[in-house]
């Protein structure tokens, strides 16, 4: 969508463009800020402006508002140098999926764009340069509640021919709301792996003053160069200011607020390594060391796979409809794995039909027992698989894998609660 004719005439009038300093009067208040571009999807009578704290706001203008340029952009250049590489640095790839964190700033005007190269990654981290050499490859774009499993099979195939062309680490720019539903699919499809690989997030974009883009994308290359670490991992900030970094077991973190920047928590288990700003490592939890060998994906996955989140009142006739077309579900139940009554029977008739059921619990920290309330021993005959300690949203994906290369009850059962890829603790730790 356009400017309309009005907004265009108010722009000409005070002779503004893209990237000017301006001073924009309409419905009775005063803005001052960065005039910025035109979103497509804006209204025509709108003119965006950014604020000096780093914001975006849309003004409405009308015949009656003013607007004048208080001064003219700066001519800086736009676009960004291609990186040059250095002899002697190892290389880590960059592997593009979409979200806050995959963007850069236009310097003249202040807009977002997607980084897409290497070349934009230096631009918004100058300091990646001194670390690794980088090459990039977007394998999508995309919002991250737009991800799936054919999309988790894609990336994990690219991570893959990552590491065995040479990569010293693989760094995965991806949107935060489903970042460890992905850690934890990548965990169980690449296996054994002989170098990190690591999905890093941004809470805030590029364009705000408290962006955390930069401290994490530059810490993730340094945890991948320094680090003897080799699984994958999810990197954001450990606290709300800039200060430092957590790692996270891909199959142990949760997103744990909706805005914060320290969002990121590791359940049921400590960090595996905190890094600040300056560089300075701090390996705080065992992980598997870096190796030399060949990575051997297997992105089976089944994507008929539910889960539900038990609440008080909750029809069994509604879950039977639920599962119907899936081969298998996962539920999270209330404080140790429990539903009520009425729904022992459901899922009973469930299991008996072949499909298999994980309990988890909604708690998120501790671990599911089924030996300690009647509803749970109850469960536990109706042949419902003990969660232990695994999230909900890890639970899931495993089964996902596990079905693609089972569907034999028993196999199911003992592949569930073994301990894969660092996703269930040992009890002596909880």
């Amino acid at each position: 969508m356009t400017y309309s004719e009005m907004a265009r005439q108010l722009l000409a009038s005070g002779h503004a463009s893209e990237g000017d300093a301006v001073y924009l009067r309409a419905g009775g208040k005063e803005h001052s800020g960065i005039l910025m571009p035109h979103h497509e999807f804006s209204h025509p009578d709108v003119i965006v402006i950014k604020l000096r704290s780093g914001y975006n706001i849309g003004v409405m203008v009308d015949d009656a508002s003013e607007l004048r340029v208080v001064s003219k952009a700066q001519d800086r250049p736009s676009r960004p140098r291609s990186p040059e590489r250095q002899s002697g640095l190892p290389t880590v790839s960059f592997l593009g999926t979409g979200g806050t964190i995959a963007s850069y700033v236009d310097y003249r005007t202040g807009a977002v764009h997607p980084a897409l190269r290497a070349e934009e990654l230096v631009a918004t981290v100058p300091e990646l340069s001194d670390i690794c050499n980088m090459r990039s490859k977007v394998v999508f774009s995309i919002f991250s509640e737009n991800m799936d499993v054919a999309r988790w099979q894609e990336l994990a195939n690219a991570v893959a021919d990552e590491l065995s062309s040479g990569a010293e680490g693989v760094i995965i720019p991806h949107g935060t709301d489903t970042l460890g539903f992905t850690s934890a699919a990548l965990s169980f499809m690449l296996g054994d792996l002989p170098r990190p690989v690591v999905l890093v997030g941004a809470q805030r974009s590029s364009d705000r003053p408290s962006s955390d883009s930069y401290g994490n994308l530059l810490s993730a290359a340094r945890f991948c160069v320094n680090a003897d670490a080799a699984e994958v991992f999810v990197l954001m900030h450990g606290e709300t200011s800039d200060t430092c970094a957590h790692v996270h077991r891909g199959t142990k973190v949760r997103k744990m607020h909706s805005s914060r920047r320290d969002a990121f928590k590791s359940m049921n288990g400590s960090p595996v390594a905190s890094l600040d700003l300056q560089g300075g490592l701090e390996m705080l939890s065992p992980c598997r060391s870096k190796g030399n060998f060949k990575v051997e994906p297997d992105t089976r996955m089944e994507p008929k796979v539910g889960m539900l989140h038990f609440y008080p009142g909750m029809s069994p006739e509604a879950v039977r409809r639920f599962a119907e077309g899936l081969r298998g579900m996962v539920i999270a139940g209330t404080g140790l794995g429990h539903v009520s009554r009425d729904m022992v029977g459901c899922l009973k008739d469930l299991v008996r039909k072949g499909m298999p059921v994980v309990m988890t619990t909604q708690c998120l920290e501790g671990r599911v027992n089924l030996n300690v309330y009647d509803t749970g021993r109850d469960l536990l005959s109706a042949g419902i698989v003990p969660g232990e300690d695994m999230l909900p949203e890890t639970a899931l994906v495993k089964l996902m894998w596990v079905l693609g290369r089972t569907d034999g009850p028993e196999e199911v059962r003992k592949t569930m609660i073994a301990n894969l890829r660092g996703e269930i603790s040992d009890r002596r730790g909880l």
